[in-house]
């Protein structure tokens, strides 16, 4: 009971000084913020409108996707609902609520005379080089950002966990085999050795997850190892084994949740650096595979464009690098406040 008192109390201190730190929030909102648009960039940016009154009846595109033939139109097999708009009956009372940004990430402006094209009223961040709205492929492309940077650093960190923990509890023998094969596992060239494997297979989100976990758990071993073979000599732990505490009660109520400092401290920092990884993947055109939206692929495009399309390079670097900068600030306040000197 008097355990538990303390750990409340010593996690609400730790909540209270990241709360004070105003760069830390400001970091957490921002990253908030971003998520929120881009999960929701459906209702911002799409080719189909969030609400359309039609003959005197309310449809939801957005939502669902509807039969030409529920709008008359028995020509075509996918609904144009710009077409739709031009053939309104105003004295019936039809109207159309658009998104604020009228294009989906894999449709082209045919308005436009050249690809890629500068910023215009249309496109607000210019298109790339296949004509599609930058703006709108950087919105739906945070969330393959997000989803694998999580994804990643979650597998990671149990895998981690796990191995870290069973060396640094058991010690001994285990600890020194464990080692010495984490060891020969780290010296490997991870980065290229990913490239090799990404090239074998046909890569998608679920395999850039996979892949990419690999060898990203021994990072975080080494620390899970050290907390463990530092907290089971501590009195605490000596009082509940000689209580007849279980090995399994001793670790998962006394030894890990004194031990998860570390990976909470770094964990901004992981994502932040699993975010850069995925959009050096598509830099390298070993990551998501076209036209699915992403930020490395639009940095290439760049790279490609580079003395003629100068907003090709200036708003996917932006986006990246606000990302980071939120991860960096959000890191430096979770790190103050698990900090034990302060």
């Amino acid at each position: 009971m008097i355990e538990s008192r303390i750990k409340n109390e010593l996690s609400l201190k730790r909540y209270r000084k990241l709360k004070a730190n105003r760069l830390s929030m400001i970091g957490l909102w921002g990253l908030i913020l971003m998520l929120f648009f881009s999960v929701t960039a459906e209702f911002w940016a799409n080719s189909k409108p969030i609400m359309v009154n039609y003959n005197k009846k309310i449809y939801f595109p957005v939502f669902k996707q509807y039969h030409p033939t529920e709008f008359g139109r028995k020509d075509i097999l996918l609904m144009n609902y710009r077409e739709l708009e031009e053939e309104f009956d105003k004295e019936r009372g039809d109207w159309v609520v658009w998104p604020v940004i009228e294009w989906d990430p894999y449709e082209s402006n045919k308005n436009v005379d050249f690809y890629p094209s500068p910023p215009t009223a249309s496109n607000w961040f210019g298109t790339d080089n296949s004509g599609r709205d930058i703006l709108t492929r950087l919105m739906y492309g945070y969330r393959y950002c997000i989803i694998y940077a999580f994804l990643v650093w979650l597998i990671t960190t149990v895998f981690g966990i796990g191995i870290g923990g069973i060396m640094g509890f058991f010690g001994g023998r285990v600890d020194i085999v464990g080692q010495r094969i984490v060891e020969v596992l780290n010296s490997v060239p991870q980065f290229f050795l990913l490239l090799i494997i990404v090239s074998i297979f046909q890569p998608n989100l679920i395999w850039l997850v996979f892949i990419s976990s690999l060898f990203g758990w021994i990072f975080i071993s080494y620390y899970i190892r050290g907390e463990f073979l530092k907290n089971r000599r501590l009195e605490f732990v000596e009082a509940a084994k000689s209580l007849g505490a279980s090995r399994f009660r001793m670790i998962a109520k006394h030894i890990l949740p004194n031990s998860l400092g570390p990976v909470i401290t770094f964990a901004p920092f992981l994502i932040a650096s699993h975010i850069t990884g995925l959009a050096s993947l598509d830099y390298l055109g070993f990551g998501l595979q076209p036209p699915t939206p992403s930020w490395g692929e639009l940095l290439k495009q760049a790279q490609e464009n580079f003395s003629t399309s100068w907003w090709l390079a200036l708003f996917p670097s932006l986006a990246l690098f606000i990302t980071l900068l939120f991860l960096n600030m959000l890191g430096e306040g979770v790190r103050d406040a698990f900090d034990p000197r302060k």
